[in-house]
């Protein structure tokens, strides 16, 4: 079913978890297949987290940390709900700094929209909500569409 879908949406939930219970019942390769196949795939908190090779997470404790297993259909890292705690900012930042791929930060709300692994666009449904690349360099805002 999910080889054939033309969408898959992935909710939130503990990243972790469902990376492993994926992997063991074979909805990985299923996930794969459909992206190859040109399904849409999306999701928020941990469905946007899983896309990518690695991210933040509260997957393992409270206190966040790293996810260096994603799908790695996307390349480099994640850190959604980049607003919702102030933690996460600085946890990234660490994070990146002791080697963690660059990515990409989003708000509550916003949504980056990726075309061929490329990212092509960041939309938000709220008139505040921010995006930011990040590497060892620093965060660089990125520009967001508010979506009407």
């Amino acid at each position: 079913m999910i080889a054939n879908a033309d969408i898959v949406m992935v909710g939130g939930g503990n990243t972790a978890n469902m990376l492993a219970i994926w992997r063991l019942h074979g909805v990985e390769r299923a996930l794969r297949d459909a992206y190859a196949s040109g399904a849409v795939m999306t999701g928020w908190s941990a469905g946007c987290l899983c896309w990518f090779e690695c991210g933040i997470t509260d997957s393992f404790t409270p206190e966040l940390g790293p996810l260096n297993d994603g799908l790695g259909i996307l390349k480099g890292s994640a850190c959604p709900h980049y607003d919702a705690d102030e933690r996460r900012p600085l946890v990234y930042r660490r994070e990146i700094a002791a080697g963690m791929a660059p990515g990409v930060a989003l708000d509550d709300g916003v949504a980056a929209f990726y075309e061929d692994e490329r990212l092509v666009e960041i939309v938000s449904g709220r008139p505040d909500g921010r995006a930011f690349r990040l590497s060892r360099g620093g965060e660089e805002p990125l520009t967001v569409r508010l979506l009407s």
